[in-house]
C-alpha cells in the first residue's frame, strides 16, 4: 500500500483524487484535522470508503497525499536579477511558508503517512526543481553558482531542522544569514 497509481489527466482516477483531496481540504477547515475519518471523507467526496483504502490505505497516507500536493509550488520562484537576491527571497518565503501552522501541518502529514519516505522525497524534489531553476538563472547571467545539493544541505536543511526542531529564532534573518554562508564559502 502507499503506492500510487499513475494518474491519467481527465480520467477517472483524476477525478476521484481531485473530488477525495478537496473533501479533504473541506473538512479540515469545518471541522478539523482530529475529526477526519475516512467515511467522512468518503461521503464528502462521493466515494465509498473502499475507494480510499484501496487507492490510499489509511487516512494517514491519504492525509500526506493532500500535503504533498499543498506543498507543490504554483509558480517558479520570481526573479530578482541576481542570485543573491533570488535565492535569498526564496529562502525567506520557503522559511515562512513551511513555518507557518497550515505548512508545519503539511510538513507533519507528509512525515507521518509516508512511512516509505516517497512523500518526503517528493516534497524535495519540489525545493530542488525551484532551486534549479533559479541556479539556471544565475548560470544564464554568467554568475558563479553553487550545486542544487549544496543549496538543499546548506539553506533548506537547516530550515528545516529549525521547523521541526528547534523554531525559536528561525526567522528572515536566519534564512538570510544561510544563503549569504551558502555563496561567500568557497566551491
Amino acid at each position: 500500500m502507499g503506492k500510487k497509481p499513475m494518474v491519467r489527466p481527465g480520467g477517472r482516477s483524476a477525478r476521484v483524487q481531485e473530488s477525495v483531496h478537496a473533501a479533504v481540504r473541506e473538512l479540515v477547515a469545518e471541522v478539523g484535522r482530529e475529526a477526519l475519518t475516512v467515511p467522512l471523507v468518503a461521503a464528502r467526496a462521493g466515494v465509498t470508503p473502499s475507494t480510499i483504502y484501496r487507492r490510499w490505505g489509511d487516512l494517514h497516507e491519504l492525509l500526506s497525499d493532500v500535503a504533498v500536493e499543498r506543498l507543490r509550488p504554483e509558480t517558479p520562484p520570481e526573479d530578482h536579477g541576481e542570485l543573491t537576491a533570488d535565492l535569498t527571497a526564496w529562502a525567506e518565503q520557503f522559511l515562512d511558508e513551511m513555518s507557518s501552522p497550515p505548512g508545519r501541518a503539511y510538513l507533519r502529514d507528509a512525515l507521518l503517512g509516508s512511512p516509505d519516505g516517497g512523500n518526503a522525497g517528493q516534497c524535495s524534489a519540489y525545493a530542488a526543481e525551484q532551486i534549479d531553476v533559479m541556479l539556471a538563472r544565475a548560470v544564464a547571467r554568467e554568475e558563479p553558482a553553487p550545486d542544487v545539493e549544496a543549496v538543499l544541505d546548506r539553506v533548506v536543511a537547516p530550515i528545516m531542522y529549525r521547523i521541526l526542531f528547534r523554531p525559536h529564532g528561525t526567522d528572515a534573518h536566519y534564512a538570510r544569514g544561510l544563503v549569504a554562508s551558502l555563496l561567500r564559502a568557497p566551491a
